[in-house]
C-alpha cells in the first residue's frame, strides 16, 4: 500500500472550525462519491485540534506553524494510482476534487506527496503484523 498525503492549510478567510467543517461535510463526501474513479482504497482525514498542548510540543522544535489537518488517501500502489488518474472517469473525479480544494485550501502552501508507511510500533502486537 501506498498513501498520498496532503498536508493542509486553510485558506486565510477561513476559520480553523469553518474549514475541518467544510472538509469533513462536504468534500469527504465528495472524495467517497469519486474514490472508485480514482481507484482508492482508503481516505482518512486527520483534524488538527485546537488545543495549548499544540504550542508546547512545538515550542522546543522552533518550527513552522501546524497544518490544519493532513489527508490520507490509499492505492495499492504507485502504478495504480496513476492508472486511476489515467482513465477519463480518473481525471474527471481528480478535476471535481482539485475545484473543490481550491474553496477551502491554501493549495500554495499545503504539500502533497505519495509515501510509504513504516509502522514500527502499535501496542499489543509486533511491528510489521497486519491488523
Amino acid at each position: 500500500m501506498i498513501k498520498l498525503a496532503f498536508c493542509l492549510r486553510r485558506r486565510a478567510e477561513l476559520s480553523l472550525g469553518e474549514f475541518q467543517r467544510y472538509w469533513l461535510d462536504m468534500h469527504g463526501p465528495l472524495v467517497r462519491q469519486h474514490a472508485e474513479a480514482l481507484g482508492m482504497q482508503r481516505y482518512v482525514q486527520l483534524h488538527t485540534e485546537d488545543h495549548p498542548v499544540n504550542a508546547a510540543l512545538q515550542a522546543p522544535r522552533g518550527g513552522p506553524e501546524p497544518f490544519d489537518g493532513i489527508a490520507e488517501l490509499w492505492w495499492e500502489s504507485v502504478e495504480a494510482l496513476v492508472e486511476a488518474v489515467s482513465t477519463p472517469e480518473g481525471r474527471h473525479a481528480a478535476e471535481l476534487l482539485l475545484a473543490d480544494e481550491r474553496r477551502f485550501i491554501d493549495l500554495e502552501r499545503s504539500p502533497l506527496f505519495v509515501a510509504r508507511e513504516h509502522e514500527l510500533h502499535a501496542a499489543g502486537r509486533e511491528a510489521g503484523d497486519v491488523a
